[in-house]
């Protein structure tokens, strides 16, 4: 495609002279450039993860390259991922993260990989098909994550207990089975863990010892997946890494370059935070995966630009493991202000929450005190404990980023569910979602890119007076594979079984030692 371009080109311009020939030969090479053969992995071949280039040289790589066909900024989940969809199709990609990967909101998570329970009820209560669409992906993508990284997840049956007495009861605990049922149906038979079930009173004491018996009628059990986000965030950085990626931490985003005279984005000024340079990297596409600081990017390119990012605070406590049994968690459906709470086993203790209330973007949240109190309050309904604050082991807080569309004509929603959009010339932005949607967010921006490609490709090709520096622009997408994502296993999954922390026990780690390397880095361990 490259070449005919150019040719078509050079043939309209009957004015150009020989100068500018020249000049447009030697932009071919570039226009033209992949990856080398060496850095290049065939879809058929095991690629070695254990060859990942050191920081140094992606730094190189980043600072020398002439042009990169994306440039992701971000390198939470998100951005991680598009990085890894980018760099298995085939495209050359970069990755500047400002601090570390999974610093942030991807590493201050429930640690759930699910649908959203809470979510498919709001879907049918307010009739919201946005909100069940949301769901339904959540659900496929929660089982390709669990087939990806085995290791750094796991199925969890979660309790949801009865304790509305009687007449409201014969209205609740029907309407909360039907519900466990309603997740399992839209699941699917390919996306569904294992079916929910009811259980007595008695069933739901032994299963949760921690259970306040007075006042308990049963409950019901389903099933979510839980994974070690801020492991999993660095497992999808490494195996875009592995596949190609130039991806980097500690690299500041200063500023955006646009082609000269036009609003056309085309790539970033940076700075190395370890040895305070600053240099350019240029690239065909910009992707904003900056979660609640994408604005702050978006308004880089286009400075009147209104903010899209409505941001929540969501915080969690640790306290000790004896309030959960290994395996097992608890779901309080129905809080005194009407929202729902985890008790999650997490590492061998306990992880607790979350809020949902407005805050302030800052690179640091801290948990207000108000929110922990409010958390053990309400586990203390449920629980055969009064917890008090000296109960708590640890707190974080996480910024969700929920995005209002700035095209939609409801300009005052807020959505759980991606939005991807074309910023500026140049420049995507894919903000929203959640966690476990984090692989079809980055397809779906991918998938934009290549749009916007095309569509920039159209207007060269029918403009008479298209120059070669918008074609060099252009992504040539001849070798441009389809999104293969769904079952690409991450670092550390290939060779891993169930039963590895059994054969490193026998080499002689400890149980603790060996579970926690084996559930942390896999294969790799």
């Amino acid at each position: 495609m490259s070449s005919q371009l150019f040719s078509k080109l050079l043939t309209r311009r009957t004015l150009v002279g020989t100068a500018l020939f020249g000049a447009g030969a030697g932009l071919l090479s570039t226009f033209s450039w992949r990856p080398s053969q060496s850095e290049q992995v065939p879809d058929n071949v095991d690629i070695n993860l254990n060859r990942i280039p050191t920081r140094e040289h992606q730094i190189h790589r980043l600072r020398h390259e002439p042009m990169f066909d994306i440039l992701v900024i971000g390198g939470g989940a998100t951005g991680t991922g598009v990085a890894l969809d980018a760099a298995t199709r085939g495209l050359n990609v970069a990755l500047v993260e400002r601090s570390d990967f999974s610093s942030g909101t991807s590493s201050r998570s429930t640690k759930l990989i699910h649908g959203g329970v809470r979510y498919l009820e709001k879907a049918f209560t307010n009739l919201d098909y946005g909100q069940l669409n949301l769901v339904e992906d959540a659900l496929r993508e929660r089982k390709h994550l669990l087939n990806i990284s085995p290791h750094l997840t796991r199925p969890l049956p979660t309790i949801v207990p009865f304790y509305d007495t009687f007449p409201k009861c014969l209205f609740t605990i029907p309407y909360y089975w039907a519900g466990t049922k309603a997740y399992d149906f839209f699941a699917g038979s390919a996306g569904l863990l294992e079916p929910s079930y009811f259980i007595t009173r008695r069933e739901a004491r032994e299963k949760f010892p921690m259970l306040k018996e007075k006042g308990l009628k049963g409950g019901v059990v389903y099933y979510d997946g839980q994974q070690n986000d801020s492991r999993m965030n660095v497992g999808i950085a490494l195996t875009a890494a592995a596949h190609g990626a130039t991806v980097t931490n500690h690299v500041e985003v200063l500023g955006l370059i646009k082609r000269e005279g036009t609003n056309i984005v085309i790539g970033a000024r940076v700075k190395d935070r370890i040895n305070e340079e600053i240099f350019d990297v240029r690239a065909r596409y910009v992707v904003n995966a900056t979660g609640p600081f994408c604005d702050s990017i978006r308004q880089m390119a286009t400075r009147q630009i209104p903010n899209m990012i409505k941001p929540s605070s969501g915080v969690h406590i640790v306290v000790s493991g004896k309030y959960t049994p290994e395996g097992v968690g608890l779901i309080v459906p129905k809080t005194t202000d009407g929202r729902v709470l985890f008790l999650l086993p997490w590492e061998g203790s306990t992880v607790a929450g979350t809020t949902d209330s407005s805050t302030k973007i800052t690179s640091l949240p801290r948990p207000h005190e108000d929110e922990i109190m409010w958390i053990l309050k309400e586990l203390s309904h449920y629980l055969n404990h009064d917890m008090k604050r000296e109960d708590v082991d640890a707190a974080w807080s996480g910024i969700r980023p929920l995005a209002s569309d700035p095209n939609a004509k409801d300009t005052a929603s807020t959505s759980r569910d991606h939005i991807v959009e074309v910023t500026s010339p140049g420049l995507i932005t894919i903000t929203g979602g959640k966690w476990t949607t984090y692989r079809k967010m980055a397809e779906d921006t991918v998938d934009k890119v290549l749009k916007q490609n095309r569509e920039r490709l159209q207007a060269v090709q029918q403009n008479p007076l298209a120059t070669i520096e918008e074609a060099e622009l252009i992504i040539d997408e001849n070798n441009v594979k389809p999104c293969h994502t769904t079952n690409l296993q991450l670092i550390g999954a290939a060779g891993w079984s169930p039963q590895m922390p059994i054969t490193m026990s026998r080499l002689g780690f400890s149980t603790d030692i060996a579970e926690h390397l084996s559930h942390n880095y896999g294969d790799k361990a």
